[in-house]
């Protein structure tokens, strides 16, 4: 390990709502439920004698420094975590948590959330405020124009809705 530690991104913090209550809950799980019933089976197969050959107390074990992991993590980032539960005054412009339409160069649209990067899920239609497109779309308002470099080349879109409401 190094003295050294990253710079977390300047969204990093944050979350919606709903996204730190996902987190606490999948905490709360580990920790609770997850964690108890691994300790017992690591237990029961501790008891079984040589534990240098036992997969089952070696999977176990391996299991137990995953979730402590996670739990690690989790308490980490749910300790300097900022919820953002309301909607901005100015809810005209793009910030974060708000819902967004898109239409591309062809006509095509696109809708999406601005959430924190614990909370990127692209089944959901959720993208980090992190990303290039997110941080093309910060501050702008209802009809601008604006232009995001992708892996492609050079992609501009029009802003057509802007909502601020709940996750689904």
């Amino acid at each position: 390990m190094t003295r050294y530690r990253k710079s977390e991104p300047p969204g990093s913090k944050f979350a919606t709502a709903e996204g730190a209550r996902r987190l606490r809950e999948e905490l709360d799980f580990l920790w609770r439920i997850e964690r108890p019933q691994v300790t017992r089976a690591v237990q029961e197969a501790a008891a079984q004698g040589d534990r240098s050959e036992n997969a089952e107390y070696i999977y176990g074990k391996k299991q137990l420094r995953e979730i402590d992991r996670r739990v690690r993590f989790l308490r980490k980032r749910l300790e300097g975590m900022v919820v953002v539960a309301q909607p901005p005054d100015d809810t005209g412009r793009v910030y974060f948590g708000a819902w967004v339409k898109i239409e591309d160069e062809e006509g095509n649209e696109t809708e999406l959330r601005i959430v924190g990067p614990d909370e990127i899920d692209p089944a959901r239609r959720y993208v980090s405020m992190d990303s290039p497109l997110a941080r093309a779309l910060m501050r702008r308002s209802r009809g601008e124009e604006f232009t995001v470099e992708v892996p492609g080349g050079r992609r501009t879109y029009v802003l057509t809705e802007i909502r601020y409401e709940p996750g689904d």
